[in-house]
């Protein structure tokens, strides 16, 4: 149920956003400590202000009222993805080239599966991570698990 909650709040998310320069980048549902929490993340090309955040919320809060989609209580967060933003998709490496990133492959490639460096030259295909040591590795996008901003 919560994977059919989390798709239909992602199509509306997806139509709602652009209109307002903003881009998801992930939505959440699951229980946690203090019961049910649905958590959008959202983004900008210049970061995220509170504003963002509230009128987002209003327009979603409404949009499940209407559709009810859930019965029980929960919690209604939207953010920013912070400084350590996941990275999704080839759009996301070119949006950030030049930044530092940490990449957690599937496989163990050169004897590990974790690789931190500088955002080089991607593509649908794949991204070059321009290591810290000088080297730099070309990873397709299937080979990577998780990939995240790194500080």
């Amino acid at each position: 149920m919560s994977e059919f909650i989390i798709t239909k709040v992602q199509e509306f998310a997806e139509s709602l956003l652009p209109s307002m320069g903003l881009e998801l980048v992930e939505v959440q549902f699951r229980q946690e400590n203090q019961g049910w929490v649905l958590r959008l993340f959202i983004d900008g090309p210049e970061g995220i202000a509170l504003d963002q955040c509230t009128k987002v919320s209003r327009e979603l809060s409404d949009f499940l009222d209407v559709e009810d989609l859930i019965a029980q209580a929960y919690t209604l967060e939207v953010s920013s993805p912070g400084l350590e933003r996941p990275l999704r998709s080839s759009s996301d490496f070119k949006r950030f080239s030049g930044k530092k990133a940490r990449i957690k492959l599937r496989d163990v490639v050169a004897e590990q599966k974790v690789f931190v460096g500088l955002i080089g030259r991607s593509d649908d295909e794949g991204v070059e991570l321009l290591l810290e040591d000088g080297t730099s590795k070309h990873f397709l996008m299937e080979q990577i698990r998780k990939a995240r901003l790194s500080l």
